[in-house]
């Protein structure tokens, strides 16, 4: 087994304990509100529909002679105590010892008052009240079981307080059918007693079984070392999921390849995606703590959890940002790609949607860059004849953001092509529009090719500072060579500009007061595939939108020809 692997056994104890955790009492909590909310209808219902059919069949009966002859006040004493158990679960949240009190005396009690009632039928013709009291007995205690979480341990116990009123009551009823029959104070309490052992075996092998199901299905939302805990994203090349590292609890995104996506190439593009990404360690890059399989083949990565909002909401919400912001972010970018580029990798999908704010170690405005899918190999390892996998011989990426040699040359592409994207950030960031916002994804192509970009300042009809305009339009440049050298010159550039400062203390003040409005968007798992990707098939001159990758199979490609 692999290390830091656990086996099954040790995994059911681990997460049997896990269930006791606040989710664990929470979803406990929740049960024991629905089962009292059950148990008040079922009540009700025989106490309204018994009394009123009495009152409408036998004249001389009256609902006086029903509360007081026929049990009637204890029956609505056992429906108070269904109804305060729904009450006192219902709202606000109760400690687990409190839960654990509630689960334990609610039965017990009920049967009762229960017993109560039906013992004000002994010696009415025709009645049976053990019989009554059986079925009651048994409808109670079959219900918890299905519904309130508990080790078999537990529902042992409050199954087996919960029938002693009945045998109570088998016994009284056993003593005075020994006037007329001499066995039935023997055969009475004996055909109770096995009838209450039958319902107690089987709610707790019910409740074992149920609890067992529940604890298996924790495990199968474990990777490894990894819990899953909800889905946050999906795109072209897997399934992201909020998780949690089991043993340092830390929030953590798993990104996972589905069986049916997992072909031979898909799986080895995934791969490729993961190990091309941790090699990557600059604070302002995504950062990659695990991967591995599980021992049915699904391949999965762990990484860093964002907590933040992404540059394309953030325009979308709050519309065009501060220039000082914008250029506190675009460095942080650079950061990102200098380092990537100086190793030889591109990124090919620098976006808005692709950069997350969020807050670390005490600092606000942390930008990040995540979704290195795409990213290309400027210097490729050997590949043995393998098929080629970095799609150099493909139009990727997003077409709002599209270099002009990404449409035309897409195998030239090489850093500053990520630079021309960053300058299409930066534009969205100044002005809340894209550099070009044409309808169709080749007319946009074609602008990116062909139009001059209108100045940021014109664009957004205020003055922004002249040196980042042409900042802005330098990195757009139609030729490479144009645009700034790279990374590292372009984040030179930036830091010497005077848009004025962005401080940790205006960034703070700033998450503070938006925080409730943030509160929609994290945390952002921009980990997956943006929905508005386009792949080009250059042999065939395929268009399409979709993944951001190309389809492994005939039938996905995009029947939508170039120059259509």
């Amino acid at each position: 087994m692999p290390s830091g692997e656990r086996s099954p056994s040790t995994l059911l104890g681990r997460v049997a304990v896990e269930l006791d955790s606040e989710e664990g009492r929470a979803f406990l909590q929740e049960r024991l509100a629905f089962f009292g909310l059950l148990s008040t209808l079922l009540s009700g219902t025989f106490l309204v529909v018994g009394n009123g059919t009495a009152l409408l069949t036998v004249p001389e009966h009256t609902l006086a002679i029903a509360l007081r002859d026929g049990g009637g006040q204890w029956h609505a004493a056992a429906l108070g105590v269904s109804a305060l158990v729904w009450l006192s679960t219902r709202f606000g949240p109760r400690s687990l010892r409190a839960l654990a009190l509630i689960d334990l005396l609610a039965n017990p009690v009920a049967i009762v008052f229960y017993a109560l009632m039906t013992r004000s039928a002994l010696g009415q013709a025709g009645m049976r009240p053990d019989l009554t009291l059986m079925l009651v007995l048994m409808t109670l205690i079959t219900a918890r079981a299905i519904l309130v979480p508990s080790r078999a341990g537990q529902t042992l116990v409050v199954s087996v307080l919960s029938t002693l009123p009945a045998l109570a009551q088998s016994v009284e009823i056993g003593r005075r059918l020994a006037e007329v029959v001499p066995a039935a104070w023997v055969l009475g309490p004996v055909t109770t007693l096995l009838w209450s052992a039958s319902t107690v075996v089987i709610a707790t092998v019910a409740s074992h079984t149920i609890y067992g199901l529940r604890v298996r299905a924790a495990v199968a939302q474990r990777l490894g070392q990894y819990e899953l805990l909800e889905k946050i994203g999906e795109g072209g090349m897997g399934v992201v999921y909020r998780a949690r590292h089991a043993m340092l609890r830390r929030p953590t995104a798993v990104k996972l390849l589905p069986p049916e996506k997992a072909g031979t190439t898909t799986v080895s593009r995934f791969e490729r995606e993961v190990r091309l990404t941790a090699r990557l360690t600059h604070p302002n890059t995504v950062a990659v703590y695990d991967y591995g399989r599980t021992p049915d083949g699904l391949f999965y990565y762990a990484m860093e959890l964002l907590d933040g909002i992404d540059l394309e909401h953030l325009v979308r919400t709050h519309g065009p940002q501060p220039p000082a912001r914008v250029v506190h972010v675009l460095q942080q970018v650079c950061g990102s790609l200098a380092e990537a580029h100086a190793i030889g990798l591109v990124h090919r999908d620098i976006k808005p949607a692709n950069v997350i704010l969020c807050q670390r170690g005490g600092q606000s405005d942390v930008a990040k860059v995540v979704d290195f899918g795409l990213v290309k190999e400027l210097i490729p390892e050997p590949t043995r004849g393998a098929p080629q996998l970095s799609g150099v011989n493909a139009i990727v990426g997003t077409p709002l953001y599209l270099s002009p040699e990404a449409v035309t040359e897409p195998e030239r592409v090489d850093a500053r092509s990520d630079l021309y994207a960053l300058g299409a950030v930066a534009y969205f960031l100044l002005t809340a529009q894209p550099v070009f916002a044409h309808g169709s994804v080749m007319e946009i192509c074609a602008a990116h090719l062909h139009e001059r970009p209108v100045a940021p300042s014109l664009r957004l009809g205020e003055r922004l500072p002249e040196d980042l305009d042409e900042l802005v339009l330098a990195c757009l440049a139609k030729l490479p060579a144009a645009r700034p050298a790279s990374a590292d010159t372009l984040r030179s550039a930036l830091l010497a500009l005077d848009v004025g400062a962005w401080t940790e203390r205006d960034s703070a003040r700033w998450w503070q007061e938006h925080a409730e409005t943030l509160h929609d968007h994290l945390p952002v798992a921009r980990h997956e595939d943006s929905p508005t990707a386009l792949t080009v098939d250059v042999g065939e001159r395929v268009l399409g939108h979709g993944s951001g990758r190309q389809s492994d199979s005939p039938q996905a490609r995009p029947a939508r020809r170039l120059g259509q």
